[in-house]
């Protein structure tokens, strides 16, 4: 036994080891830590495959998975080789240290250290970097599967003339193969150097050779390989130009231009050659034992680089391009245009031109007043401002809740299809009365039931409804025009707590009405069962809820359900997908279904200007109100491929293939078999809710504001831009939203359902142009795009403008005050909805009061507006009989001159009115500026301004009528 403590003539204590049962203990103390360590790390994983195993769709996980451990292992062990070997021969070449110099005796002590550590430090190393390199090789799970399961786009870009399933496809995995040679050949010969460092096959200070022949040999390959992936990196740059951004003149700009083309291709080309001459000089030193001429050849290949690669490029720029940018430019630019188009889904759209201006006349007035009632079934109710309305009306409870923007859909009523406004009344765990682990958890579980209400006829009966929205779904349990349908709503987008539910005895909380509380046991196969203790325990450690495996309440029918918002579980099952920010629900073969519009994307389109699609999907609905996409994901390729819908009851995830052309979607289809369903399978209750996605719109939207051009001498100049302008209604300056109408265009027949949107010139406020797409699923040219273009040499007035007369107008001003009666009451204003009409423009915005007594707001008037006339009134119908001068029955009263909000177009050459209108522009753009700014009093002011001129023009305009 070892002593401790004590001299020679002092007490001894004897210190001994720990008895049997102590070591037994510390050892199964020890074995249980490392176990418990490894079931946490476990845990997540085993709940995932659960989760993925319940819905169905295990094979992505495994796909998923076995791919990364794949890559993880296959790079992790090539990184850890090329390291490894590279160390052992650099320590087998070693020279016998048999002259030891003063360098080679300070490294002495470090070689004595390390010797009898050599194979661990060695596997040390090894196994470091291998980490490092396998775990950045298995986030590229998805280049990897992309590249095996290549699908052709059967297009080829016009550089090069190769397919391009090339860029999208094979160039990101030889760009990351390449990446990967320079990490290990890198590492390899830092490593390799330090070593011959070490043992003295490399000299910094001592006399003589600086290396030896070994060494030089050994160091000259590990150069020559770092060369030649330079030189491949060289080459793959030539194709990289085809999909590298930059900027033009006349903006952003992806693809080859004129100096790319003839200065850097030719660059790259002779730069490839030059590195491959100076690779060979270093294999050759294997031979020659000298670095002299490789160095010589490096020293080439740097200087060429900077010649070549760097200034000459700038010269043809600045020397040949820029004095003619647009004459050089021109064809690249061409390719830009046509592969942007193609790639975005817009190749095929056109504008066609449109006046946008006519004047009401005692000629055509009983004519606009009857198109007005068949071009467009005009939704007054705007699902952006009635939430609190249904809210307050249609939530029952408190524990139930409408989310703060509601969805368009289209439903039969009286067999006719109308646009009908939608909410499910999902579970809002904020109004739960008393909130416990077992209510928040296992009594409040689900929502019930769907709302709806007449899109187009929210102030039917006049002041019966109280602006109150005519509801055609309602109550709890709701009935109406929906018929007999599973109402529990246990998935939803505000749905986003787990629950356990499936016991009997902890019933569930399923609605409250006039009869008490009605309970409700969950019947469907949704969720994991947790039958299984092993199960419950990973769950409590994966959610760090440790009640789940004690508590009383979980029994062996209990399943928890997570992961229930439509966005979650569609973005788990096709990880590969980029999923819409909006989410609807409709009443599908007698089940209430989200439907989730999905998207392929890519960024390696050739010569197709890229996106951000956060930027572009952003509108004044996505600040807390609505996702948005993707927020900084960068595309130049977009298809809406796959349609998917998830069940609210079961949290079933179904995908169809709705674009069968899209390579982007068959190449995933291949990486990922059987859980995309063909388009054939979609059932015709459900291809009837279908609808062109607004994401989409929106970064079509966004890119038709330079791409409806198509010549590329009007592209460079810049003179067609558009924009898309700020919403109105709204106070953030954001851009206006598209919205969802059922519309006649010129061209049509009849209404289709379709979502809209304008265009106003840039940096002005005039209308450029009106944008409508076909989004009805069940119409044969669903998708087609309709661009109505404004003449920009005529004044017709945007939406602001209009808004801005809406705002001004003294008769509108005056009745505004009269219904907000100044004790507290707000007016909002919904959507402000532009129609195109027999040659014009109408525009349509409902108008909101919230009164000081209520928290919701109700519909109570209507604004018109046509031809420069204004109306207010309070139905739809009375604002257009009184706007173009009919009353109900058909007859012609005599016009309208002012008193009740309208006002005739100006008297054409007028110059007291010319003046008048011109000073109302100036103290609009005025009142704008200020806006922006955020200088309160000048904005005050140029709306008295504005006021101002519009009475001067419409007295101007009187005067002229009478004395006409």
């Amino acid at each position: 036994m070892p002593d401790r403590g004590g001299g020679p003539h002092g007490p001894r204590i004897r210190v001994g080891r720990p008895s049997r049962r102590a070591r037994t203990l510390l050892m199964t103390l020890g074995v249980l830590a490392v176990l418990a360590m490894a079931f946490v790390m476990f845990s997540g994983f085993w709940t995932d495959w659960l989760w993925y195993r319940s819905v169905h769709y295990s094979s992505v996980f495994t796909t998923t998975l076995w791919t990364k451990i794949g890559l993880f292992f296959v790079f992790g062990l090539l990184m850890a080789a090329a390291v490894g070997v590279n160390v052992y021969l650099a320590h087998r070449l070693r020279p016998p240290l048999s002259a030891m110099s003063v360098e080679q005796q300070s490294l002495d002590r470090y070689r004595m250290g390390i010797a009898p550590y050599k194979k661990w430090v060695l596997l040390t190393v090894c196994a470091l970097v291998g980490l490092i390199a396998g775990a950045s090789a298995s986030s590229q799970w998805r280049t990897w599967l992309l590249w095996t399961n290549s699908t052709s786009f059967g297009t080829k870009d016009p550089q090069f003339h190769v397919d391009i399933a090339f860029y999208a496809f094979d160039l990101p995995w030889y760009r990351f193969l390449l990446s990967f040679g320079f990490a290990a050949v890198v590492l390899s010969l830092l490593a390799a150097a330090l070593v011959h460092y070490l043992y003295g096959g490399l000299r910094l200070t001592s006399p003589g050779g600086r290396a030896t022949a070994a060494a030089t040999g050994h160091l000259s390959v590990l150069l020559g390989l770092f060369v030649t992936l330079k030189a491949v990196a060289y080459w793959l740059d030539r194709y990289s130009l085809a999909v590298k951004s930059g900027n033009l003149r006349s903006g952003d700009w992806t693809g080859l231009r004129y100096v790319d083309a003839n200065a850097y291709l030719p660059a790259k080309t002779i730069l490839f050659a030059i590195a491959i001459i100076c690779a060979l000089l270093f294999f050759a030193t294997l031979w020659r034992r000298t670095w002299s001429l490789p160095l010589i050849g490096f020293g080439l290949m740097v200087l060429s680089a900077i010649l070549i690669g760097g200034l000459y490029p700038a010269i043809v720029q600045k020397f040949q391009v820029q004095p003619n940018e647009a004459a050089k430019e021109q064809p690249y630019i061409q390719k830009n245009i046509d592969a942007t188009r193609e790639a975005y889904g817009i190749a095929g759209t056109e504008g066609s031109s449109y006046t946008g201006t006519n004047p009401v006349d005692d000629g055509n007035r009983q004519q606009l007043r009857a198109a007005s009632d068949t071009t467009a079934s005009i939704r007054l109710l705007d699902p952006n401002v009635v939430s609190p309305t249904f809210q307050q009306l249609q939530k029952v409870k408190g524990y139930y809740a409408f989310p703060s923007t509601l969805d368009v859909d289209r439903y039969t009523l009286d067999g006719k299809e109308q646009d009908t406004v939608v909410g499910l009344r999902e579970l809002n765990l904020a109004g739960i009365p008393q909130h416990s682990w077992i209510n928040d958890h296992f009594k409040y579980t689900h929502g019930y039931g769907v709302v709806a209400a007449k899109g187009t006829t929210a102030t039917e009966g006049g002041e019966k409804t109280g602006g109150e929205p005519v509801f055609t779904e309602y109550d709890l349990p709701t009935k109406g025009m929906l018929g007999r349908y599973e109402q529990r709503i246990y998935y939803g987008e505000e749905t986003k707590q787990w629950s356990i539910v499936g016991d009997k005895t902890t019933p569930e909380i399923d609605y409250t009405n006039d009869y008490g509380e009605r309970t409700y046991t969950y019947t469907g196969n949704s969720g994991v069962a947790l039958k299984n203790p092993v199960t419950r325990l990973a769950y409590a450690v994966s959610f760090g809820e440790p009640q789940i495996f004690y508590s009383g309440a979980v029994g062996d029918d209990s399943r928890i359900l997570y992961n229930r918002t439509p966005k979650e579980r569609v973005e788990a099952v096709a990880p590969w997908l980029t999923i819409d920010g909006d989410s609807y629900p409709a009443v599908v073969d007698h089940r209430v279904v989200w439907i989730v519009d999905a998207y392929t994307t890519s960024n390696g389109y050739p010569y197709s200007s890229r996106t951000t699609l956060g930027d572009t999907t952003a509108d004044s609905l996505t600040d807390g109100q609505r996702a948005v996409l993707a927020q900084q994901n960068q595309v130049n390729y977009i298809r809406n491929s796959v349609k998917a819908t998830v069940d609210a009851f079961t949290g079933r995830v179904t995908l169809y293939q709705w674009d069968s052309k899209d390579p982007v979607l068959k190449t995933w289809m291949k990486a990922f078999p059987n859980t995309v369903q063909p388009k054939s399978k979609i059932s015709d209750d459900l291809m009837a809710h279908l609808r062109y996605p607004q994401d989409l719109f929106k970064v079509q939207r966004q890119l038709l504001t330079r791409y409806h051009v198509t010549k590329a001498s009007t592209f460079y100049s810049g003179s067609e831009v558009w924009q898309v302008p700020n919403d109105p209604a709204a106070k953030t300056g954001k851009a206006v939203p598209p919205y969802y109408l059922s519309l006649r265009m010129p061209e049509q027949s009849g209404q289709t359902f379709s979502l809209t949107s304008t265009y106003t010139l840039n940096r002005r406020d005039n209308l450029g142009a009106f944008m409508a797409v076909n989004a009805d699923a069940t119409s044969k040219d669903y998708g087609t795009i309709r661009l109505l273009t404004l003449p920009s040499n005529t004044q017709v007035y945007g939406p602001q403008q209009v808004q801005a007369q809406f705002n001004s107008d003294p008769a509108v001003a005056e009745k505004i005050k009269l219904l907000s009666g100044g004790g507290g009451s707000t007016i909002e204003y919904g959507n402000l909805l532009t129609i195109p009409l027999e040659g014009g423009l109408l525009y349509v915005e409902p108008v909101y009061l919230r009164g000081a007594d209520l928290n919701y707001p109700l519909l109570k008037k209507v604004l018109v507006w046509y031809g420069g006339r204004v109306e207010f009134e309070d139905t739809l119908g009375e604002a257009l009989n009184a706007l173009f001068g009919t009353a109900s029955g058909g007859t012609t009263p005599p016009p309208a001159t002012g008193g009740g909000g309208g006002t005739e177009p100006p008297a054409a050459g007028n110059p007291t009115v010319a003046q008048a209108l011109e000073d109302a522009q100036e103290a609009y753009d005025a009142g704008q500026k200020a806006l922006k700014e955020g200088d309160w009093g000048a904005y005050g002011q140029a709306q008295k301004d504005l006021a101002d001129a519009l009475k001067r023009a419409q007295k101007a305009e009187q005067q002229a009528q009478k004395t006409g």
